[in-house]
């Protein structure tokens, strides 16, 4: 079949971006013809992947959004294509892949975590907003698709909810994990990686991992590890990502006295020595439609704290490979329960069952499963033309 894979950006680093390239990777190997289409991109992964470039003259971020809506629908109507899949904003697909989740309940989320803050800048994000709730209502409009793929089961019952999706139009498959890159064996490196960044090999680390320190709940968790650290001051805390508030997070560390124990490492291009290097990774989102590194996390053995809030919850097993919270915990939650796995023994007896459980999701069996999907909606949009 000859199929369209639709993103405005076809790039190296991001989590639809990943999905995206291994997708057509997938099809491609399956040799189906693939076009993403796109409004940049970088290297195809294979030969028979081509890109069409689509970029109307727009201002501004919202605009070049919404411009790239209606380049998709012109573009889509004027070819001939098997089947579209829309990875991100857009309102021509025959399969919508919903990688980010709602985006009203995104901003539903946001607006109840830290509202002060989020609220000033209300101003900046109104306009992009605005447009992204108007594509996503045309692309969840009845008669607008005929699969969405949800990579959660907080995902589907969240899109069937608000926009009366039909459930047996959902297929959830959980994003997937390379399983070579994110492996056991990076373990055996921790003890010169935990040194390299001043930590005792027996002091136990927690590890935060994440851009978009606000919605990832960092905040809670700095004051959850203020508790944690009164009963075990040895313990540290990595928090690893980029986000322009880092210094407002910084001063709160300082202000719970608790700045000797927390490294901000920023940025980094090794987040899978780090997972491996930590004894718990600790993500008490407040929303995530599922959260890559819960997922990298279990697959080079560590467990994972995180909350229903986050779609890969759903793939843990609570005492045996993480524990899941409410996602609107509390501080004084999320640090009992990082206190019940402050027991290294109890960590490293998780690492089997983690590493299991992140097998049964790597990437060519989820890829599979999307391809799968695609051809036999193809199948449907074929009959539907003759």
């Amino acid at each position: 079949m000859h199929v369209a894979l639709v993103h405005m950006r076809h790039a190296s680093i991001g989590g639809t971006e990943l999905i995206l390239e291994r997708l057509s990777l997938r099809l491609a190997e399956r040799g189906h013809q693939v076009t993403i289409v796109c409004r940049s991109h970088v290297a195809a992964a294979h030969p028979a992947i081509r890109f069409k470039e689509l970029r109307s003259p727009a201002v501004g971020s919202a605009w070049r959004m919404w411009a790239f809506a209606a380049d998709v629908e012109r573009h889509v109507r004027d070819s001939s294509y098997d089947v579209v899949c829309g990875l991100g904003k857009t309102w021509t697909q025959d399969v919508l892949r919903t990688g980010g989740g709602s985006h009203a309940t995104f901003v539903e989320r946001m607006r109840g975590v830290n509202p002060g803050s989020w609220r000033q800048a209300d101003w900046l994000r109104a306009p992009k907003d605005r447009l992204a709730l108007r594509i996503e209502r045309k692309a969840f409009a009845p008669g607008a698709y005929r699969c969405v793929i949800a990579n959660s089961k907080l995902v589907r019952d969240d899109v069937c909810a608000r926009y009366g999706v039909p459930a047996e139009r959902v297929e959830v498959i959980y994003n997937g994990v390379d399983l070579e890159k994110f492996h056991p064996r990076l373990r055996a490196n921790s003890a010169a990686l935990r040194a390299s960044l001043g930590c005792e090999e027996h002091g136990l680390v927690y590890l935060f991992l994440g851009k978009g320190f606000a919605r990832k709940g960092l905040e809670r968790l700095l004051r959850a590890f203020a508790q944690l650290v009164q009963s075990d001051p040895r313990a540290r805390l990595w928090v690893v990502g980029r986000d322009s508030s880092q210094p407002r997070y910084e001063e709160l560390a300082r202000s719970l006295d608790i700045a000797a124990q927390v490294q901000f490492l920023g940025e980094r291009a090794d987040p899978q020595s780090l997972l491996a290097a930590a004894d718990v990774h600790v993500l008490p989102t407040h929303y995530d439609s599922f959260a890559f590194t819960v997922l990298e996390s279990l697959a080079v053995g560590t467990p994972v704290i995180t909350t229903a809030a986050a779609g890969a919850a759903e793939l843990l097993t609570p005492g045996v490979d993480g524990e899941v919270l409410g996602g609107d915990c509390s501080s004084e939650e999320l640090a009992a329960a990082m206190a019940r796995w402050s027991d290294r023994a109890f960590t490293r007896a998780a690492a089997a069952a983690a590493r299991a459980c992140a097998e049964r999701h790597g990437f060519p069996a989820t890829m599979e499963r999307m391809a799968l999907v695609l051809e036999r909606t193809a199948l449907e949009v074929r009959a539907s033309r003759t």
